[in-house]
């Protein structure tokens, strides 16, 4: 059994706080589309910003469209064109562009803490970056799958994780969807050698 949690992110300004893990909340309408094709067209499509006059701003995070890039606006609301940023949409139709995967026992045992480590990371990613966000958490008993509207922030999380708590950790990126897939495990015998350490020392 699983549960989706934090797909809240997609009205989440610069400095905003990410909200507890509890409850399922249903940002815009979430699409499942298991056509491949269909996925990436759509996926694509979020990311097309040529069209855009200059400055516009997106009607959701209110982050600005200006000089070829999105970011984050300097003062407060300026009446400005409006859009939806391509962050926003990815988390409209449920269209994620990365994916890592937590597991192992030190989830199990430490979820509260991977979740804040997650939340961190993306609250540093998303003041600097404001397409690369959190578009949803599912909690497994055994592991935690974050998607995210970007390549960027996996990586980040993944290192994060293997720094702080060592473990496996690989990373694969998809030319063909240009989809990213993190993976990070604990190391399953690490528990076992402290526990030796500690028996030695009495």
């Amino acid at each position: 059994m699983s549960k989706v949690s934090h797909n809240e992110f997609t009205s989440l300004r610069r400095d905003a706080k990410v909200p507890g893990k509890g409850g399922v909340v249903n940002a815009f309408l979430p699409i499942p589309l298991q056509n491949h094709f269909l996925h990436g067209t759509i996926r694509d499509s979020c990311k097309v910003e040529g069209h855009l006059p200059e400055p516009s701003a997106c009607a959701v995070c209110g982050a600005v469209h200006r000089e070829g890039h999105w970011q984050w606006p300097r003062s407060g609301p300026s009446g400005l064109p409006e859009t939806i940023c391509p962050a926003c949409r990815q988390i409209r139709y449920n269209l994620p562009t990365g994916f890592i995967t937590l597991s192992g026992d030190f989830i199990k045992m430490n979820r509260e803490a991977v979740f804040n480590l997650v939340r961190e990371h993306e609250r540093g990613e998303r003041a600097l970056h404001p397409l690369r966000r959190i578009i949803s958490i599912e909690e497994h008993p055994d592991r935690l799958l974050v998607t995210t509207t970007d390549t960027h922030l996996p990586k980040r999380i993944g290192r994060a994780m293997r720094h702080a708590c060592k473990g496996k950790l690989t990373v694969h990126y998809e030319d063909e969807t240009g989809f990213i897939r993190v993976n990070w495990t604990s190391d399953p015998n690490r528990r076992h050698r402290q526990n030796q350490m500690k028996r030695r020392k009495s």
